[in-house]
């Protein structure tokens, strides 16, 4: 068992309806995109530096989730630097997501993890990555 596990187990004790797991497949990747969006609009370094320090909480949890982010964040950074203006863009996909995420809390019937313990932020990205290791069987 890895250390990220416990951390798993704990978010998705608020992530049990299915309406619920399938918002979160498709907001998370967005309020992730979209937060690095509003730091590479600020300045790209700002985005790459939440990058490199994610990564460094993601590697003290699991160095094999640490890479499937590293991979991710890396393709979102990829899609951002083509973007002529990505801060409106990412501030309404953000508010967007946002609100996608509060009616799936709300069909669930609880309250999301961050609220409390903002670490769960950082854990709901690699929560969904966790499902694509296990179903190719990639060890964590």
């Amino acid at each position: 068992m890895s250390a990220i596990d416990p951390l798993f187990e704990r978010y998705g004790e608020s992530h049990q309806n299915p309406f619920n797991k399938r918002v979160h497949w498709l907001c998370v990747p967005l309020i992730t995109f979209s937060l690095l969006g509003m730091l590479w609009a600020a300045t790209p370094w700002l985005a790459i530096t939440f990058v490199l320090l994610s990564l460094v909480y993601y590697l003290r949890l699991s160095p094999a989730i640490a890479l499937g982010m590293l991979l991710m964040a890396a393709a979102m950074l990829a899609v951002l630097s083509q973007l002529p203006k990505v801060l409106w863009f990412s501030v309404a996909i953000f508010v967007l997501a946002w609100i996608g995420q509060f009616v799936g809390h709300k069909v669930e019937g609880k309250k999301p993890s961050f609220f409390d313990d903002l670490k769960f932020l950082l854990i709901g990205p690699a929560w969904l990555l966790g499902f694509v290791y296990r179903k190719y069987q990639i060890a964590y």
